[in-house]
């Protein structure tokens, strides 16, 4: 409805009401008064008739004269709107006889009975009886009567009908003339403050329809207005205030939706680690989209490497452009000190949209917005940086808008190089000893079956050396981690200068060390250990106190195809020799004889029925090591680790594990030691986890799965308490075959960990091809992260990969309550090692205890 329309039809319904009231008051008004005259003149007629009636009475009339005045006053009323008649009572009829009269009604006669008078008012007329009252001056001619009874009754009547019709037909002729004009007076009035407001607001709709996005919001100008009213101008400035609130807060539907989609660009999936440019290109594309920006920069730093200053920019640039916006970014990097060096990084550009328009700026031009983050542990900092024509950050909305970019380029961007650092070390670490800067065991098994396979193919022969270190823990114990760090660092250095170029050493573990020599008969072996053996001698290490500690050494070695066809043999003909040579006094090189050869064969071949003895007089024993929940300190849960016992000698697994897998028992093996935990630690009362070392050379054998499943379901121990640990001493040929077999584990309710993660390349293949629930760290790194920073990046940087993946830790190696606080700090789930409870038949109580 529009508004002249209601206040018309307003201002009718009013003038309605008003008229109509004032009619309906008037009316009752006359009504009033005309009744209120016509009491008070009938009370006068009377009052006048019976004081002429007793006048002439008094002066003694004769019936005639009082007829003739009866008649006269009943006439008098005729042509009027009053009549008056006066009644006879029965006592005068009695004394003087009845006259001509109307017969007495009801009314009349009651007013008779009981001389008082009555009043009757209908709408036509007013009716009034009064009764004429004997008084002592009566007595003289009315001797039948006493006081104060009545002798007859005026009758006065009275029609107001009549007068009460021209007042209300003159009253609505009055308002027929006033009504007319009413409705000009009010006609006008609405058409003016209709004008007014329609002028009014069509001036407002107007500016309004320029409003076709946020922008021209900020640019309307609403101009003030007099609507003629208070109350309206009041609506008017408090519309303008209110716009000028909804300018600070609005946002248009474009920004909203480019805001969404910064959040969906929060996910790091690998194509954006791979794809990383691309990914900042088609967001600067994105970008332009909501606001003009020329170009994005990111650089980071990550421990102490320094990456490149890459610069994106949205089209083709001039090189003028190009070194005023490098001017303007190191002016920004100069303001940091991380990054305050600005020739130790190179810049690289790179251009979003090739079939863009040519950007050329000029210093005007120019506004850059950068932002910063920075962290100690691990040290990761960079800055990202975008930059825009020097009038977009004044707009608070598109200001927020650039914010947003950043925060996401530093997350994407940040977590891009600092996942490509990480994923580059642990790539590093896993075939190399962060120690020694040497191949780890689990290079040198690779790279030694290699070799045997090109010395079969090519017929020549190789030498492996087995190189231990004298009273190394003496070192340890007397001097601390610390210099037995640097002793090792510089016992690698003096090997690795003795041996031939192509020659490959390796740190097989403490303080052993293995060196593949290629194309080498046992003469050349022998030469090259032995020059070996006098570099180690020549090794001087000086501690902080000023000890000067020199170096020994005790090698043994072995040559293929001469003592042995594989590598395990060759090795453990080595450890043989190299123990011959310990035996024999330390310091020396163990040249095997061929005595040597048919003893140290005949050793492997009593293991080896060792084992199988065991096995079938059931002489394996389940040990167990307790794992501890590091935040609750309570002991969740036991590996199995196995012991052959030998006439009350436990014999250690690393002992006969790998002749028990060369022999083909491994499986027999493993399904006796899991069948004895598992009823040994119901017995116990366990009620938590339990690892379960697994060799994937037993997967080779058909009945494994089916004896392994019936064993577990024959122990009552639910599947999702037994965890198997999948172990790397063989690499395994068919990953197909074994990721069938552990998926199958994992649909049947079991849980599966990888052991020793980090020590090798399979480690890295089974996270990312199975379902593992666990990681368990290379106790090498967890023991030396306290004395290296490279190992507790690597322990760092691998509970960060388990967070991601929702997988859980477990430390090994925990040996001192120093090591325990520190896993605390890193929030590592749980430890194991000798801290914790060493390998034992027994059980320890839930509730740890640190020892004493």
């Amino acid at each position: 409805m529009r508004i002249n329309s209601f206040i018309l039809a307003t201002s009718a319904v009013v003038a309605a009401l008003f008229f109509g009231g004032a009619y309906w008051s008037l009316d009752r008004v006359f009504d009033n008064i005309v009744r209120t005259n016509a009491a008070r003149a009938s009370d006068a007629a009377t009052r006048i008739t019976f004081a002429a009636m007793y006048q002439l009475m008094s002066q003694g009339w004769s019936r005639s004269q009082a007829d003739d005045f009866l008649r006269s006053m009943a006439s008098s009323g005729t042509g009027s709107s009053m009549q008056v008649q006066i009644y006879r009572g029965p006592l005068v009829v009695d004394v003087y006889g009845v006259i001509a009269q109307p017969e007495l009604d009801d009314v009349l006669r009651q007013s008779l009975a009981t001389g008082e008078s009555v009043r009757i008012d209908t709408s036509e007329e007013s009716r009034h009886v009064y009764p004429l009252l004997a008084d002592e001056r009566c007595l003289k001619c009315h001797v039948n009567a006493t006081p104060g009874v009545a002798l007859g009754a005026i009758e006065v009547r009275q029609e107001y009908a009549g007068l009460l019709a021209d007042a209300r037909r003159e009253l609505l002729l009055a308002f027929a003339l006033l009504l007319p004009l009413a409705g000009i007076l009010a006609g006008a009035a609405v058409w003016w403050v209709g004008r007014r407001i329609e002028n009014a607001v069509a001036s407002l709709q107007e500016e309004f329809e320029q409003v076709g996005a946020v922008s021209d919001l900020k640019a309307l100008v609403v101009a003030e207005r007099d609507f003629g009213f208070v109350e309206l101008n009041r609506i008017d400035d408090a519309l303008r205030a209110l716009l000028d609130k909804v300018r600070g807060i609005a946002v248009d539907k474009e920004i909203l939706t480019f805001e969404i989609g910064l959040l969906e660009k929060f996910v790091i999936t690998a194509d954006v680690v791979r794809d990383w440019r691309e990914y900042v290109c088609r967001l600067l594309i994105d970008i332009n989209g909501i606001l003009p920006a020329h170009m994005l920069f990111s650089i980071f730093k990550i421990d102490d490497e320094m990456f490149d200053l890459e610069v994106f920019w949205f089209g083709p640039v001039t090189g003028e452009t190009k070194k005023r916006m490098e001017f303007h970014i190191r002016e920004e990097l100069l303001r940091t000190a991380n990054f305050s060096d600005t020739g130790a990084f190179a810049i690289h550009h790179h251009i979003a949209n090739t079939d863009g328009l040519l950007i050329e700026l000029s210093d005007d031009e120019v506004a850059v917005r950068v932002k910063s983050f920075f962290v100690d542990k691990p040290k990761i900092g960079g800055i990202v940086g975008i930059g825009v024509h020097a009038g977009v950050l004044e707009d608070e909305t598109r200001y927020l808008v650039v914010e947003s970019v950043l925060s996401t380029l530093l997350n994407v961007v940040g977590s891009v190089k600092a996942i490509y650092k990480y994923t580059r070390d642990l790539e590093y670490y896993a075939t190399r000893d962060p120690l020694t800067d040497l191949f780890n065991q689990r290079v040198f098994w690779e790279l030694s079956s290699y070799e045997v396979g090109r010395a079969q193919r090519h017929g020549y022969s190789f030498g492996l050396l087995l190189i231990d270190l004298d009273n190394f823990k003496l070192v340890n114990d007397n001097h601390g981690h610390a210099v037995g760090d640097t002793y090792l660092q510089r016992f690698a250095r003096q090997v690795q200068g003795a041996l031939r170029d192509g020659d490959i050493l390796a740190r097989y573990g403490g303080d052993e060390f293995v060196a593949l020599l290629p194309e080498a008969t046992q003469e050349t072996v022998v030469v090259v250990a032995q020059r070996i053996r006098a570099a180690i001698e020549q090794l001087e290490i000086v501690t902080p106190e000023g000890v000067r500690l020199h170096g020994t050494a005790s090698i043994g070695l072995a040559v293929y195809p001469d003592h042995a066809d594989s590598t395990k043999d060759l090795l453990m003909f080595a450890d043989n020799m190299m123990y011959r040579a310990k035996v024999a006094g330390k310091d020396q090189v163990a040249v095997p004889s061929q005595d040597d050869v048919v003893e140290i064969f005949r050793d492997i071949s009593q293991k080896s029925l060792m084992v199988i003895e065991a096995i079938e007089n059931q002489r394996v024993i389940p040990y167990f090591q307790p794992v501890l929940d590091v935040a609750t300190r309570q002991i969740v849960a036991y590996e199995v680790l196995s012991r052959i016992d030998l006439e009350g000698q436990m014999i250690r697994a690393d002992e006969f594990v790998e002749i028990a897998e060369k022999i083909g028992v491994i499986h027999r093996l493993d399904m006796l030691v899991l069948e004895r935990a598992l009823k040994a630690l119901s017995a116990q009362g366990h009620d938590g986890e339990i690892f379960v070392n697994l060799s994937p050379r037993a997967l080779v054998f058909s009945e494994f799965a089916r004896d392994l499943r019936r064993i577990i379901a024959a122990s009552d121990v639910p599947p999702d308490r037994i965890v198997f640990e999948i172990t790397e001493r063989d690499t395994v040929k068919n990953l197909a075959l074994l990721e069938r077999f552990l998926i199958d584990l994992k649909a049947d309710g079991f849980k599966l960990a990888i052991d020793d993660f980090g020590s090798g390349f399979s480690s890295f293949h089974y996270l990312r091809r199975f379902p593992i629930d666990y990681l368990k760290i290379e106790g090498d790194f967890i023991a030396n992260m306290l004395n290296s920073d490279k190992d507790r990046t690597f322990v760092t940087s691998i509970r960060s990969l388990a967070r991601e993946m929702g997988i859980a830790v477990v430390a090994e190696y925990v040996e001192s309550p120093e090591v325990l606080r520190e896993l605390e700090r890193m929030e590592i789930h749980r430890a194991q090692g000798y801290y914790i409870g060493r390998p034992a038949p027994q059980i320890i109580p839930r509730d740890w205890q640190p020892p004493a």
